[in-house]
C-alpha cells in the first residue's frame, strides 16, 4: 500500500509540473499595443452584446417564447407544420426591437470602424446577431452570418429584401403576445406576410438561418476571406459553441493572430486565446477600442 501511495504522489508531482497552456492575459495595455499596430481587425460578436441592450436571447434557462424555446419554432419543420405560429414569434421579435438601442459596445465598434478607416486600417464586423443593432449603431462592414429580422425570403421566388413595416402584416396587428397562457393566433396562411413582386404572391419567411439550415455560402467564403487577412481578433459576447462561427477564433489563433475575448464568463475556447476581458462588453470593451496615443488622425 506504501510503495502505491508514493506511485501515485509522484504521479500527481508529475502532473503538477507538467506544462500546462498559459492562462490568457488581461493585460489591457499589452492588448492596445496590438491594437496599435493592427491593419485588419475582425470582431466576432455573439447574443451577449445584444442581451446588453436587453435583447432576450432565448437561450438557455428561461429563454422562452409562450412555452416553446426558439429551437422549437426556428426551424424549417417548424414553419412548414405551423407558419402562423412562427410568424407569431418573429413578429414579437420584430416588436421588441424597436424599443431597444445600440449599447456602448456597438458604439465603440461603429466609433473603431469609422475612426480607424480613415487611417487606411479596416475593421470587419462578424455577428451572429439578427437584431440589426451594429447597423443603427452606424457599423458599416457587417456579416450577418445568420440573417437578420428585418428580411424576408419569398419561398416561391426566393427574393430576399429588407422588410420594417410594423407590423410586417394587417393579420399580425397585436398578436405574438409572449405569456404562456396566450393564445396562438391561427392566422390563415393567406393572410400571413406575402411577396409583393409581381405575379408572385409567395409566402414569405424570415430572412434567417434556422436550426437545421445551413450557412449562406458566399457570406462564409468572404468571412472566411476576412479571417485569413486579419492581424488582431476580438471575440465579443458569444459562448463559442455555436458552429461555425465557434470555430473561427480559434481558427485565427492557430496561425499565431492574437485574439482577445470580451465576455461575462470563461467559454469552452477561451484557453485558446492571448486575452480574456471578463465583464459586460458595454464596459469593457469601450477603453480597448478607444484611440491609441500612437493613432494620426
Amino acid at each position: 500500500a506504501v510503495g502505491l501511495t508514493s506511485q501515485l504522489c509522484a504521479a500527481v508531482r508529475l502532473n503538477w509540473s507538467a506544462p500546462k497552456m498559459a492562462r490568457p492575459s488581461s493585460n489591457l495595455t499589452e492588448f492596445r499595443e496590438h491594437f496599435a499596430k493592427a491593419k485588419h481587425i475582425a470582431i466576432i460578436t455573439g447574443a451577449g452584446v445584444s442581451a446588453e441592450s436587453g435583447v432576450p436571447t432565448f437561450r438557455g434557462q428561461g429563454g422562452y417564447w409562450r412555452k416553446w424555446q426558439a429551437q422549437d419554432l426556428a426551424t424549417p419543420e417548424a414553419f412548414s407544420r405551423d407558419p402562423s405560429l412562427v410568424w407569431e414569434f418573429y413578429h414579437y421579435r420584430r416588436e421588441v426591437m424597436r424599443s431597444k438601442m445600440p449599447n456602448p459596445a456597438h458604439l465603440a465598434i461603429a466609433e473603431c470602424e469609422s475612426r480607424l478607416s480613415k487611417q487606411g486600417r479596416s475593421v470587419v464586423i462578424i455577428t451572429q446577431n439578427i437584431d440589426e443593432l451594429h447597423h443603427t449603431a452606424g457599423s458599416k462592414h457587417v456579416y450577418e452570418i445568420h440573417g437578420s429580422l428585418f428580411k424576408t425570403r419569398c419561398m416561391s421566388c426566393g427574393e430576399v429584401k429588407a422588410n420594417h413595416k410594423s407590423p410586417i402584416c394587417p393579420a399580425l396587428e397585436g398578436k405574438g403576445e409572449p405569456d404562456p397562457s396566450a393564445k396562438d393566433a391561427r392566422i390563415p396562411v393567406e393572410h400571413l406576410p406575402r411577396c409583393d413582386r409581381s405575379g408572385c404572391n409567395g409566402l414569405l419567411r424570415p430572412h434567417v438561418v434556422w436550426f437545421g439550415e445551413t450557412l449562406d455560402s458566399d457570406i462564409l467564403t468572404a468571412v472566411e476571406q476576412e479571417l485569413e487577412i486579419c492581424d488582431l481578433c476580438l471575440i465579443v459576447g458569444t459562448s463559442s459553441v455555436v458552429y461555425p462561427a465557434a470555430m473561427f477564433a480559434p481558427q485565427v489563433a492557430g496561425r499565431g493572430v492574437p485574439v482577445a475575448e470580451f465576455n461575462m464568463e470563461y467559454t469552452p475556447a477561451t484557453k485558446r486565446f492571448k486575452y480574456h476581458f471578463e465583464g459586460p462588453c458595454g464596459v469593457t470593451l469601450p477603453p480597448a477600442l478607444e484611440c491609441h496615443e500612437s493613432e494620426v488622425i
